[in-house]
């Protein structure tokens, strides 16, 4: 039997006939091909069969020694025409049982139809030519996952047997992607589903360099029977394409990395990040020394440049390609070399590459990648690449720079308009923490404030405006100038927010007005939208030991008392600054000496994410700390901001602590006049006689005129009764209460003038002086330097 022209021998129709072409045996599958039973064909002649019986001396002309086939058209039992291609295989003697003459058969023909046939030469055809293509590798296993056939390119490199029939995968492949491949075709066999291009590396025992990845496609082969046989797999080298593809991964991956911070250095991390391990064993990236403090590099007079290794990612071990200064984040992080600023080299070996980092024409710095030993060397793609993201990661540069820059003047200009960070009067001792933010927004227009009033009593101010940037601290600087202007008249803190608030006001107002045709594109594009403001304002006396406060929408001031436990005050927030045409509240509360007090903005409280209420709780939690309220500020102040995200704050964090002291009972004298000119001079005796117990014998003379020159005013303009008051802390203050709420003006006395020269005199004799209005009336007061 030709099985090359009938492949399908168990689906095709069989008879068998005499030598004179009678139809001696029936098979079951010709009568289902013509729908003849075998009785009623059985010793008919087979011609019979044919739709045209003319048509059979054709068929016997064409026959040929042996076996012999052809085409013919038959007619069915249904009377439908129907084209076979048959084949006649003569019998002879041996075909017999055991030898013996078959008797009167003597022809065995098979017949299959037209399509039945076609079909098969177009499965030969496509089976020949698939094993003799080689673009696609393809192999055929057994059940047993041992290889069947193979074409001749089942893997493009070197490593592979010359004959694979018989060998497993892992007879010639690296154990672990022998592994992984056969874990894929054994799925396949067990569960049927065909395996679509799944990428695997795969590498030679003799070759375990590189390797090429494999998109592998797999089937599993049936028997007619339905029994499992094995599996067929294609291999496609994808490794160009594979490459291809890790190439824009890590270019995008680099762009999002480089444009998330404004940070140079962490710009530099980032960078370095992605490029090891995703373009190297160790990325090395260097940035020139001006850019670290946002200035423009420019290369020396002979055209080099100072760089300063920024970051360092991955390392390589000893051998070609290997930098021993650049194998961690270290010490050798901080290294700086010279190169030469037109002239970087693009590649040092196969295994290291440098890209240069330029931006708007000049060299802000270079990026080198290296791999280590035993790996495969770069290709160009790899070094365009690596420009690529060299170029714009270099624009990110660029941009921290110019951020940098920005930052650093938009800081020191709000630094230069806060106080001291640390302050120490007779009423309280204070320390500071600032910390500004380092979003893309700028700084914020937090202030903090430590201003000394009269009678040793001190103001703390906490503040802050809404918004970022240079607009805001400039605003910022306006209002701490507004409150310390407003806090030198000595106004009660409800009262001092009402001014200011109609400061904000009217500043709001100008800012709405702001839009001209005089205005240029500059301020236009910088000019911030109106703005608002919270505001604490606390005054402490140390004499009374009181603390009286307002708040315009700022977060209640925290008080820790000496014994540890932490308490917030229960001010009455009014609206914030701008709002204009409500009230504000003022609260008192007794402060015990060696408290401490804490004014903060809400940049403190809300860092972590948390509302107010966790923020605040968290606060009070590090406050109550055993020894908290004994330590020295500078160090509770660190305390309290530690944890905090410094470079990666949302908005500025600014706290003031103040740890209150006490002016002693016998530091004060204090006595009631009537308005009677005698009282003058019992006044001057008795002032005289306190001073000498504090043993202030300097001041006596000094003291006796002023107290004689205000005393006076206040029995001949106000009348009775008449306080007087001396206060001794870090000066000699002395006070003269009246009645009125006339305020004293001083002024200059002619020659022919019988009076007006006692501020005057006041004035000269004393180091400041001033008046302020109190509930009965008004305040005198001077000030003279202990000696």
């Amino acid at each position: 039997m030709d099985s090359r022209r009938f492949p399908f021998a168990d689906r095709a129709a069989g008879a068998l006939l005499d030598a004179d072409g009678r139809i001696v045996r029936w098979t079951p599958e010709a009568g289902r091909l013509l729908s003849l039973r075998a009785d009623e064909v059985c010793g008919h002649p087979a011609r019979e069969l044919l739709a045209d019986p003319a048509a059979w001396t054709g068929l016997l002309a064409d026959r040929t020694a042996g076996n012999w086939s052809g085409r013919a058209v038959l007619r069915s039992g249904r009377g439908e025409e129907l084209g076979i291609v048959f084949q006649v295989l003569p019998l002879t003697e041996a075909d017999g049982a055991a030898g013996k003459p078959t008797g009167e058969a003597r022809y065995f023909v098979l017949a299959a139809p037209d399509g039945l046939v076609a079909q098969w030469r177009q499965d030969e055809a496509f089976t020949r030519e698939l094993f003799l293509q080689d673009r696609v590798g393809l192999a055929v296993f057994d059940d047993r996952l041992r290889l069947v056939r193979t074409n001749t390119h089942l893997l493009p490199y070197t490593g592979l047997p010359p004959d694979l029939r018989g060998r497993r995968l892992g007879d010639f492949l690296a154990a672990a992607d022998a592994t992984a491949v056969e874990r894929q075709l054994r799925e396949v066999l067990r569960t049927g589903r065909p395996l679509v291009r799944a990428g695997d590396l795969v590498r030679t025992v003799q070759d375990p360099g590189g390797g090429v990845v494999m998109a592998i496609s797999a089937f599993r082969l049936q028997a007619p029977d339905g029994q499992v046989i094995g599996v067929t797999a294609l291999f496609n080298d994808v490794t160009e394409l594979h490459r291809s593809g890790e190439r824009l991964a890590v270019l995008h991956r680099a762009t999002a990395a480089v444009g998330g911070s404004l940070s140079v250095t962490g710009t530099a991390e980032e960078l370095a990040a992605v490029l090891a391990p995703g373009l190297a064993d160790q990325a090395v990236v260097e940035i020139a020394e001006p850019v670290f403090t946002g200035e423009e590099p420019a290369p020396g007079q002979d055209g080099r440049l100072l760089l300063r290794r920024a970051a360092v990612a991955g390392s390589v071990p000893d051998g070609p390609g290997a930098d021993p200064g650049a194998a961690g984040p270290g010490p050798a992080a901080a290294e700086t070399v010279l190169v030469d600023a037109d002239d970087l080299p693009a590649a040092d070996s196969p295994a290291s590459m440098t890209a240069p980092l330029r931006a708007r024409g000049g060299l802000l710095g270079r990026v080198t990648v290296r791999r280590a030993p035993g790996r495969p060397g770069y290709e160009p793609a790899d070094l365009d690449l690596l420009r690529e993201i060299a170029a714009r990661a270099a624009l990110a540069v660029d941009n921290a720079r110019r951020y940098t820059r920005e930052h650093r003047a938009a800081v020191s200009l709000q630094r230069s308009l806060l106080p001291p960070a640390q302050t120490e009067t007779a009423a309280v001792t204070t320390a500071s923490v600032y910390l500004p933010t380092d979003s893309a927004s700028g700084i914020g227009g937090d202030w903090f404030d430590v201003i000394p009033l009269s009678s040793a009593r001190v103001a703390l101010v906490a503040g802050d405006v809404v918004g970022h940037g240079l607009e805001a601290s400039a605003t910022m600087g306006r209002l701490r100038t507004a409150v310390r202007t407003l806090a030198d008249l000595d106004l009660e803190p409800d009262e001092l927010l009402v001014h200011l608030d109609d400061l904000v006001s009217q500043l709001l107002v100008e800012g709405g007005n702001a839009d001209g045709p005089e205005e240029d594109g500059w301020s236009a594009r910088h000019r911030s939208d109106p703005f608002g403001a919270t505001c604490v304002y606390a005054v402490y006396d140390p004499v009374s030991r009181r603390c009286a406060m307002a708040s315009a929408g700022h977060p209640p001031p925290a008080v820790a008392a000496p014994d540890g436990t932490v308490e917030y005050v229960p001010v009455r927030p009014g609206p914030p600054l701008g709002v204009n045409g409500l009230p504000f509240e003022a609260t008192e509360i007794e402060v015990a000496p060696g408290s401490v007090l804490a004014l903060y903005t809400d940049g403190l409280i809300q860092s972590s994410g948390g509302d107010l209420d966790e923020g605040m709780a968290e606060l009070r939690r590090r406050m109550s700390r055993p020894g908290a309220v004994t330590a020295p500020l500078p160090e509770l102040g660190r305390e309290l901001v530690a944890g905090l995200p410094a470079h990666r704050l949302a908005d500025d964090v600014t706290l003031l602590l103040a740890r209150t002291r006490a002016v002693p009972a016998g530091s004060t004298a204090t006595w009631s006049l009537e308005a009677d000119p005698a009282a003058v001079a019992r006044v001057r005796e008795t002032a005289t006689a306190r001073l000498r117990a504090w043993g202030l014998e300097d001041l006596v003379f000094t003291t006796e005129l002023v107290l004689s020159e205000l005393v006076t005013n206040a029995i001949r303009y106000a009348g009775g009764p008449v306080e007087v008051r001396l206060i001794l802390a870090e000066r000699l203050t002395c006070e003269v209460s009246d009645p009125s709420a006339t305020q004293p003006r001083m002024r200059r006395a002619r020659l022919t003038d019988e009076g007006g020269r006692g501020l005057y005199l006041v004035a000269q004799l004393s180091s400041r002086w001033g008046s302020r209005y109190t509930r009965r009336g008004k305040t005198i007061w001077a000030e003279q330097e202990l000696p």
